[in-house]
């Protein structure tokens, strides 16, 4: 499956250090994949299970730091989204991508080093550890879509990707939940709601599937309850709510704020102590 016709040839740069496909060559290379499932480093994530619904045909999609949902190597196709950032791919300049890539065997793609915004730089395809590595550049696919002053997700962005590629398999996404746990956290600097209605609309529209998202939607049941109310009601009476609810969330959080004055204050105080990070001093020294 992952030989490439020779009339869509991977484009180079001079030095060889990048891998970049046309548009043509990926789809050459997926095409033949009943299921493209995307797994989300979420506890809502239940790989045995998805393994048991799904033909051996299906092709799953990892991110970054595999070992969150993963406890042992992985059999079946698949490939690792490696996410980039200034510094260049996450698991390179963290030194995991050994970690990483121990979880994935024979039937491994390989790498796809992406990045989705212009501060984000790629990693030559040596520093994978020999493992095959792919380079994709999505900044222009979501320059103009994406709210301004925030970053997509690595998950958002290859769905999109995927969904314009017009591939003949199905694309699934499992354990995009966008929620917060005690194991994992979600940044703030990714705009989940933005990407929440976007996915599911998508999936409304039949380009891509959700597990446990849009189906499971409990306002599904309201419009079958309320035959007669057009949906534009529901939608503004649900929206009416939720703005009532999310005044009052904001008013708990600024008395929190208040409380917890003193405690920030202190923190902030021995946060000028700790040493800088190898990100800060790389910033450091590539703007002097």
């Amino acid at each position: 499956m992952e030989a490439i016709p020779s009339d869509n040839k991977a484009t180079t740069t001079p030095d060889g250090g990048f891998n970049f496909l046309t548009p043509e060559a990926w789809k050459a290379l997926l095409s033949g994949y009943s299921h493209i499932v995307l797994v989300a480093n979420s506890e809502a994530v239940d790989i045995e299970r998805l393994r048991s619904e799904l033909p051996e045909t299906a092709l799953y999609v990892f991110f970054n730091k595999v070992y969150k949902v993963l406890d042992e190597p992985f059999v079946g196709h698949s490939m690792l989204v490696a996410r980039s950032d200034v510094m260049g791919a996450h698991i390179v300049h963290r030194r995991e991508a050994a970690d990483v890539l121990r979880f994935f065997g024979g039937d491994f793609l390989g790498v796809v080093n992406i990045r989705v915004s212009v501060e984000e730089n790629l990693s030559e395809k040596s520093r994978f550890e020999g493992a095959k590595a792919r380079h994709l550049d999505l900044t222009q696919m979501l320059a103009d879509l994406y709210p301004i002053g925030k970053i997509a997700t690595s998950g958002f962005a290859v769905a999109l990707w995927l969904a314009d590629l017009q591939l003949p398999g199905k694309i699934l996404l499992a354990g995009f939940s966008a929620k917060r746990s005690e194991k994992w956290k979600v940044f703030d600097v990714h705009d989940w709601t933005f990407e929440q209605i976007f996915l599911r609309l998508f999936a409304r529209m039949g380009s891509i599937s959700m597990m446990g998202g849009v189906d499971a939607s409990p306002y599904s049941a309201l419009a079958k309850r309320f035959p007669e109310v057009p949906p534009i009601e529901i939608a503004m009476t649900a929206a009416e709510v939720l703005s009532e609810r999310l005044d009052n969330t904001n008013s708990q959080i600024d008395r929190l704020m208040s409380v917890t004055k003193f405690i920030r204050a202190v923190d902030n105080f021995f946060r000028r102590f700790k040493p800088k990070t190898r990100k800060q001093r790389f910033l450091e020294k590539s703007k002097g």
